[in-house]
């Protein structure tokens, strides 16, 4: 169990699975770089928390902005939408499992959806993302999350992500390294992937010319004392 204090954010699972270095470059040394991509999640983001906290729809209830946290792998944040749709108890015999949510009768079974911008595709590190939200519900309210919803605004299509035995393994392992990347408190180095440049750091870490030896804050500190220097 980890004390709150050292809650990590959810949404770094996203970045570390993506990539260690730019996981380490947000969290550890608050490097952060606005794109196209970047800002187009961020109104997505902002759109979804302007609609109202909570709406029910026969048997299903939605909660937008739902607070999550597991002390088990030390993480906490946000959820953009939980839904929560009523067990079905047409098999008596079986008994049926779920939620049990204030003020409303019934078991419910949770389900979150993360909102990404872009075309559905295929993206472990969301996957992972989604499947820590599952985890701190499923730590929260006592209960099995099944699966989850990844909607990808530019396509407005969902894309179902079953939270098996491999992905739920792979998340809590991601939660680990997470952790013992920030005990560690240092940067990993650059190593060139296709998949750099299309990460939103790509000018502040250079992967290729740097070669990851220094971080980037280092990095940036070294090229402004030259920029004096040659001013001077």
């Amino acid at each position: 169990m980890y004390p709150e204090d050292d809650l990590l954010p959810i949404s770094a699972l996203a970045d570390l699975v993506f990539c260690e270095r730019r996981a380490a470059l947000h969290h550890l040394e608050a490097v952060w770089e606005d794109n196209l991509s970047t800002m187009e999640g961020t109104l997505l983001h902002q759109r979804v928390d302007e609609q109202l906290p909570t709406e029910a729809r026969g048997d299903v209830r939605i909660a937008r902005g739902l607070r999550l946290h597991s002390l088990r792998l030390g993480l906490s944040g946000k959820a953009d939408v939980v839904e929560f749709h009523r067990v079905s108890e047409t098999a008596p015999a079986v008994k049926p499992q779920g939620a049990v949510l204030t003020g409303v009768s019934g078991l419910w079974t949770p389900f979150p959806v993360e909102y990404k911008r872009g075309i559905m595709r295929h993206e472990r590190s969301f996957e992972v993302q989604l499947c820590g939200q599952a985890l701190c519900i499923e730590e929260m309210l006592s209960t099995t999350v099944p699966f989850g919803v990844l909607f990808y605004g530019k396509s407005g299509r969902r894309y179902d992500v079953t939270f098996d035995a491999s992905l739920r393994k792979e998340t809590e392992l991601a939660a680990l390294r997470l952790h013992e990347l920030s005990r560690e408190g240092k940067t990993p180095s650059a190593v060139y992937e296709k998949k750099c440049d299309r990460c939103s750091l790509l000018s502040l870490c250079l992967p290729k010319s740097t070669g990851g030896k220094r971080s980037v804050s280092k990095y940036l500190a070294a090229a402004l004392a030259v920029t004096r220097e040659e001013r001077a």
